[in-house]
């Protein structure tokens, strides 16, 4: 537990430290212009390595894939800080991507493999916590280091911590036998990736630009590969996705509430602060207290209701709860008014917190009873990558609709090119009030689609079989009927 948990911890904290020092690192290799890619970079390569390393853990075995991102993550962290232009960072955050992801996937799917099924809710609880915990912390973390010793050292920070963790791991993680001797699949490995990365590029591209054609050529290529990719999983032996798992009822609803908390709140919460300092006209370190609210909420949810469903075994309660209060509150946010109190968005974003985190973690416990015990790997990428595919997306549509919305109804005088929180609290109280007004009424409608997307995961929550998990972990789990298609 504490080796699984540090690790995880490493992982999303990387994220949150670097994205507060992405300025002064763009600054000092004097690439302001193309620092997205220090993003981007990362992003790519960790989602588009979730299904291939959860694959290569069911084949080769989950130890061997988790020491081994491991170790990528800890080189890769070395040539970050030895970067000397944007190029050579951007690469070296390719490799700490694809070691992310097997640091963020294979502590899920070791717990998956080696505890029974009752006991998963609750382990997993403490090891999901390492995200919201990372998203508090992260950005002060990253502040001090940068200030402190340079942005070099948010990188090399991750040594000697993923030593410790690397050590820990090596000592206590089982070993898992894979299913070696079973061939890969490597044209759809190549050709999910080449869907993932289009489909990531297009959003990127769509949330700075708008919808032009690069995004357009992007999204067709996306959907192409998909198709191919469907096409060569139907053949192949051993497919890098089984599609069997969307025909087992349990995991295919698994898949949708995972696609919903990726559309429904990820999407929107980095936009939060911004609409915080406009509409209720606070300082950017006061609006940042709203999207702690949110992280807060989910923390304390997913830990309560990670030991409720070990204790009581039983898991459809949860996601019906948490889908239900969470579009509640996403409703309630696209009608508050603006100049309340900051108390009362924190408060309903605490909600739509506590709603998510209900289930967010339990997902994974409940798709990987639901499969074979030889898909554990496979099963716990496909709820993280839907999830993850979910978010870009959406960021990226909700980007472009709040950029549109804002540009077209700012008041005279303001543009939207230069538009910043300083540049409005400078501005006249009306200008203010004018602005205030107008972020409002662009983010209600977008909150009211977030809480129709968290009401189609109500529907799916309802359709989830009522069933225990289970006390025991079996080798091999039989085919149910619930292998039928629904």
């Amino acid at each position: 537990m504490i080796s699984l948990l540090t690790v995880s911890f490493l992982g999303a904290l990387d994220h949150t430290v670097v994205a507060t020092s992405l300025a002064t690192i763009a600054g000092d290799l004097g690439a302001v212009q193309q620092m997205s890619w220090v993003i981007v970079s990362y992003t790519l390569a960790s989602t588009v390595m979730l299904p291939v390393l959860g694959k290569l853990g069911d084949l080769l075995g989950v130890r061997l894939v988790f020491l081994a991102s491991l170790v990528l993550f800890l080189v890769a962290s070395l040539f970050c800080g030895l970067a000397q232009d944007i190029t050579q960072l951007a690469i070296a955050r390719v490799g700490q991507g694809i070691g992310s992801a097997g640091l963020h996937l294979m502590p899920q799917t070791i717990i998956g493999s080696v505890v029974a099924p009752r006991d998963r809710p609750r382990i997993l609880s403490v090891i999901g916590a390492a995200f919201p915990i990372a998203i508090l912390v992260g950005p002060l973390v990253g502040g001090l280091i940068t200030d402190a010793w340079g942005w070099r050292w948010v990188f090399w920070v991750n040594i000697p911590v993923g030593i410790v963790a690397l050590v820990l791991a090596v000592i206590a993680v089982p070993h898992v036998p894979g299913r070696s001797g079973r061939r890969f699949d490597i044209a759809g490995a190549l050709v999910l990736g080449v869907s993932i990365t289009a489909l990531v590029l297009a959003a990127s591209w769509a949330s700075v630009g708008g919808v032009g054609m690069p995004v357009v050529v992007a999204a067709v290529i996306a959907l192409l590969a998909l198709a191919v990719f469907i096409a060569i999983e139907l053949r192949v032996g051993e497919p890098l996705v089984p599609l069997h798992h969307f025909a087992n009822r349990t995991i295919l609803i698994c898949i949708v509430l995972s696609t919903v908390i990726g559309v429904g709140l990820f999407s929107v919460v980095s936009y939060v602060p911004t609409y915080i300092q406009m509409a209720y006209r606070t300082s950017a370190t006061v609006s940042g207290l709203v999207p702690i609210a949110t992280v807060f909420g989910m923390l304390v949810s997913t830990l309560f209701t990670g030991w409720l469903a070990s204790r009581s075994g039983r898991y459809r309660p949860f996601p019906i709860i948490g889908t239900t209060v969470a579009a509640a509150g996403l409703l309630i946010m696209a009608f508050l008014p603006p100049g309340l109190p900051l108390w009362v968005p924190m408060a309903v974003m605490f909600l739509v917190g506590i709603g998510t985190g209900a289930f967010m973690n339990l997902l994974v416990a409940v798709a990987q009873s639901a499969a074979p015990r030889s898909d554990t790997g496979s099963v716990t990428a496909t709820v993280s990558l839907v999830r993850q595919i979910g978010s870009t997306t959406a960021t990226a549509v909700v980007g472009g609709l709040i950029g549109a919305g804002v540009a077209a109804g700012l008041p005279a005088g303001l543009d939207a090119a230069t538009l910043t929180p300083a540049v409005v609290h400078a501005s006249s109280a009306a200008v203010q009030a004018q602005v205030a007004a107008l972020y409002s009424a662009v983010l209600a409608p977008i909150f009211i689609g977030l809480a129709i997307a968290y009401a189609v995961g109500i529907v799916a929550a309802l359709l989830l079989p009522d069933r225990r998990l289970s006390d025991h972990l079996e080798p091999e789990p039989a085919p149910t009927a619930e292998t039928a298609v629904v």
